[in-house]
């Protein structure tokens, strides 16, 4: 199993900002999402991170006992000059376009379709891994952010990349991909649990 977990809160998803590779901490309601969610991952044979501080902090809090294996794949998108900004105050025909395109790219920043490309590929390794030896049997947990964890749910529906805009993930969620025969299943997402 494939299992998805979306860093706790931070203080800019608490302030309503886009956050993409601009570090910004785990509050303290984020660290207890974090602690609550430990015991649903706890067996996992391998934890691979997004090199961001907020993933890293969540995947130690994890506390699983294995490696945190570290890939850039799985790192939050690029918003090039819109990171720190509120979603809420983009001009209207700049979000049309951007919900319109996924080739849509923010100044300085990266597509929807560049980050489908490095998640896809990051998601097809690991299903590719599956039975191969102790690097591919039994769970893996991967510690991402809101939009490698979409694209990945787009990997496993084989849907494109505009469907990002038609998912909501909440912090501190799980979402699960089974490893299917021909393919991957979406067994759960967007999980969350009270903290």
């Amino acid at each position: 199993m494939l299992i998805l977990v979306r860093h706790g809160e931070t203080e800019a998803n608490a302030a309503g900002v886009l956050l993409g590779q601009t570090e910004s901490p785990l509050t303290e309601h984020g660290r207890s999402q974090v602690a609550s969610l430990a015991p649903l991952v706890s067996g996992a044979r391998r934890l691979i991170s997004s090199p961001l501080g907020r993933a890293r902090e969540t995947a130690a809090a994890l506390d699983l006992d294995v490696p945190v294996e570290i890939d850039e794949r799985w790192a939050e998108i690029h918003y090039g000059e819109l990171d720190g900004h509120p979603l809420a105050g983009l001009p209207p025909e700049l979000l049309r376009e951007w919900r319109g395109d996924p080739g849509f790219r923010p100044p300085g920043g990266e597509t929807l379709t560049e980050l489908g490309r490095r998640v896809r590929d990051a998601c097809e390794e690991l299903f590719a891994q599956r039975g191969q030896g102790a690097r591919g049997d039994g769970d893996v947990v991967v510690v991402s952010h809101v939009s490698p964890i979409k694209a990945a749910v787009a990997w496993a529906l084989g849907a494109g990349d505009e469907i990002s805009w038609r998912l909501h993930l909440s912090t501190a969620s799980i979402t699960r991909v089974a490893w299917g025969v021909d393919g991957p299943v979406l067994r759960v997402f967007n999980d969350t649990l009270p903290a």
